[in-house]
């Protein structure tokens, strides 16, 4: 089986350009490719994953990686997906959130002796001459054709800001510097980013002559991808001290019945034909067993496998009843947050996280949906006690630790 096709069994191309081309270049190892992640955030999530992933595997194969971060593109924002303009960052706040998403993308790729690339796209555009871009740039491209695109559709009756009208330039032109200065055939996002990346095959073509070998790829679910990892307590981040492994491992093996199989194909390393054996019988203790495995595999992969191990290890023992809370997700309650040692039970579900406000921790305890130390709790006024180590059961699959300072 070529990478090629274990790409697609595994559900993860969607539309490409110059399919043949594209074979070619991946399959033997000839591609050099990028992928951009704006850094948003001092930490990359799980919405990142599927893109690292599939890095890791082109790398595997012999292609060359370029993780391209925005530090240029993010001082502008780009407004695919987005109902309304996103909160402006300083060049320090980018410059931070860029050296902790190099760190973080070593854990996937292989940056030793040349085998991959880190850019930021800073280093060109923040440095551009604005009459050079419309000279060199914005020449190329239709604004009649650029407002036929969703990403600006959806946002025209909103208001869509000059600055973010003219972020697809600027991705575009991120694909010319890179296949210039690097060499960089192929460039890979979500289904969501189809037009600024055709954007840039276009820009490279109509510059450089129709010749000019430059092809674009989606991934079939990256817009999917990056609503995955969102849950009430906020999103799931890949650094251990925004998301504890626990949370973290938690978080894989509760997702739902019918995304098991597609995560396992499009974020494990498992072979394909193992995934599929496990498609065939995907019912009661198998499909558990299958959840396990996804969260084992993918916090090993970002946590190490001493950590998959201890995770997996608490998971067991409290679904058991063993009730071995050491590697369990904990709060710490200051005493001075304390009345002899009580909290109100509404007041410890907001400060675990259980609970985004007083009302949702209201209608938990009364929905049934919250159990201390085994006793369910129907009473919103319940004081909990919190002399000794006190357990929060939340549903049938979330537990939480609480201790007093």
């Amino acid at each position: 089986m070529t990478l090629f096709e274990e790409l697609k069994r595994r559900g993860l191309l969607a539309q490409l350009t110059d399919e043949d081309e594209i074979k070619e270049l991946i399959n033997n190892g000839k591609a050099t490719f990028y992928i951009g992640f704006d850094p948003t955030a001092d930490s990359l999530h799980v919405g990142h994953f599927m893109a690292l992933c599939l890095m890791k595997r082109l790398q595997m194969a012999g292609n060359k990686p370029i993780a391209l971060l925005g530090g240029g593109t993010a001082m502008i924002g780009d407004p695919s997906g987005k109902s309304d303009m996103r909160k402006m960052m300083t060049k320090e706040t980018i410059n931070h959130n860029v050296e902790c998403f190099k760190k973080q993308m070593s854990k996937f790729i292989d940056f030793s002796d040349g085998k991959a690339l880190v850019v930021n796209n800073g280093d060109w555009l923040l440095d551009l001459n604005y009459v050079e871009v419309l000279r060199e740039v914005g020449t190329h491209f239709s604004v009649n054709k650029m407002l036929t695109f969703e990403c600006y559709k959806q946002r025209m009756e909103r208001g869509l800001t000059f600055l973010e009208f003219n972020y697809m330039i600027m991705q575009s032109y991120d694909f010319y510097k890179l296949y210039t200065d690097y060499g960089c055939n192929m460039q890979f996002g979500g289904d969501d980013q189809w037009a600024n990346m055709l954007g840039g095959t276009e820009l490279i073509r109509k510059k450089l002559g129709k010749d000019a070998y430059a092809m674009t790829i989606t991934l079939l679910l990256n817009s999917e991808g990056k609503k995955m990892g969102k849950t009430e307590k906020g999103a799931v981040w890949l650094d251990p001290e925004k998301t504890s492994p626990y949370d973290f491992f938690q978080y894989w093996r509760n997702v739902g019945d019918d995304d098991v199989i597609k995560c396992l194909k499009m974020l494990t390393f498992i072979p394909i034909e193992e995934i599929e054996d496990m498609e065939k019988t995907m019912q009661g203790a198998e499909l558990n067993k299958a959840k396990e495995i996804l969260a084992y595999e993918l916090t090993k992969m970002v946590h190490g496998s001493e950590e998959a191990d201890k995770c997996i290890k608490a998971a067991r023992d409290v679904f058991s009843g063993v009730g071995n809370s050491e590697n369990m997700p904990t709060t710490v309650i200051n005493e001075d947050e304390l009345e002899n040692n009580q909290i109100g039970i509404l007041t410890l579900l907001v400060k675990t996280g259980l609970a985004s406000s007083n009302g949702e921790g209201r209608r938990l305890v009364q929905q049934g949906g919250i159990s201390v130390n085994d006793t369910k709790i129907i009473d919103p006024t319940t004081i909990i006690d919190l002399s000794n180590e006190t357990i929060i059961k939340k549903g049938k699959k979330v537990f939480h630790k609480a201790v007093k300072a």
